[in-house]
């Protein structure tokens, strides 16, 4: 059981277009067996998922594999100054960081670093970019990636000098806020498109075909900050039809709600690959199911008269992106944890 398409993201660097996340892993989106973390990585490993992101399982893929193995696992870690150092950040604690991250991984050079900035008024996010730039080119670091930078500040950095191999950014069938804009900076600059939230933390599954819409309190923060994009998006009833469409279109490809939604983000410009946050191998079988989807103009147009019927959001075409959730007061900002020990997370 495996998923076989790959892209080449940069030379010598070659992804799975479905990439293996970690944020739940992360704690704070429900429980987490530690004991099974490294087992569950090798089967993602095996079905070619290969965002890993702890240094445990580098060193069992080494020890039981070999070197061959290990060299074609790629890491892709987040780079995540906290909130409170933005103001003050240096290129000491760049490096600090980045070291750290080496030091915790097991690896001399990081394979790719994707850079957040929480607060745009905090204006050291081009001279932070330009140290990570540094660190590339003293070899520490292979290519320096962007995480939720909007259009504008995309291109002002590239302007800087530091063009982004890659943008992780948040895009689903629920939000659309990368398309436009941001789409079109990036086909200029030559950067793709990592995607995360494709599958709205589980929503976007056929577990929710149907169900009555979740009252609060819900069962961790994920839950709850895709909850907000579905509100956002039109609706609980809107949802379900959405669900219900994808459902029939996934009937004909003998495939599952969350295979198709993340297929069609796949297909969308600039799109290199889709990050699901599976939460265990268990879901292993649901994820390889995307290589079986290959949808059609038809079945895309079906979706999309799903939906046209959302209205015109900060999640559609005119909102920017990470916009609300960089909002600390509001309600998707509020949910975010700002300061990590400014650890890549």
């Amino acid at each position: 059981m495996s998923f076989d398409e790959t892209f080449d993201l940069a030379p010598g660097h070659v992804i799975s277009r479905v990439i293996r996340g970690g944020w739940q892993l992360a704690g704070g989106h429900g429980d987490v067996d530690k004991a099974a973390v490294t087992a569950d990585l090798a089967a993602f490993y095996d079905a070619f998922f290969v965002e890993a992101m702890i240094g445990d399982f580098r060193a069992a893929i080494l020890r039981e594999r070999g070197a061959d193995a290990l060299a074609k696992l790629k890491v892709h870690t987040k780079f995540v100054p906290d909130l409170d150092l933005l103001p003050t950040i240096t290129q000491a604690d760049v490096r600090r960081i980045i070291d750290r991250s080496c030091s915790r991984l097991g690896m001399e050079r990081l394979d790719l670093v994707q850079f957040h900035w929480w607060d745009y008024d905090q204006p050291r996010w081009a001279e932070t970019a330009q140290h990570l730039a540094a660190l590339k080119a003293e070899g520490r670091i292979a290519h320096v990636a962007g995480t939720n930078f909007d259009a504008a500040h995309v291109e002002a950095i590239a302007e800087a000098g530091v063009v982004f191999t890659s943008l992780q950014v948040q895009y689903s069938l629920l939000d659309a806020r990368p398309a436009g804009a941001l789409t079109d900076v990036c086909a200029r600059l030559g950067t793709k498109l990592l995607c995360y939230g494709t599958l709205a933390g589980g929503f976007l599954t056929d577990r929710w075909l149907g169900v009555a819409e979740p009252q609060p309190p819900v069962a961790n923060r994920s839950l709850v900050k895709y909850k907000l994009i579905i509100d956002s998006f039109g609706g609980w009833e809107l949802f379900q039809e959405l669900l219900a469409a994808l459902r029939l279109v996934a009937d004909r490809h003998g495939s599952n709600i969350a295979a198709v939604a993340s297929r069609y983000v796949l297909g969308l410009p600039q799109v290199a690959g889709v990050i699901v946050g599976a939460s265990h191998a268990g879901h292993l079988a649901e994820t390889v199911a995307i290589g079986r989807v290959l949808l059609t103009e038809a079945a895309r147009a079906e979706i999309a008269t799903v939906l046209a019927q959302a209205p015109n959001t900060e999640l559609g075409p005119n909102g920017e992106v990470y916009a609300l959730e960089r909002d600390r007061h509001g309600p998707h900002g509020s949910i975010m944890k700002y300061n990590l020990g400014d650890a890549p997370a």
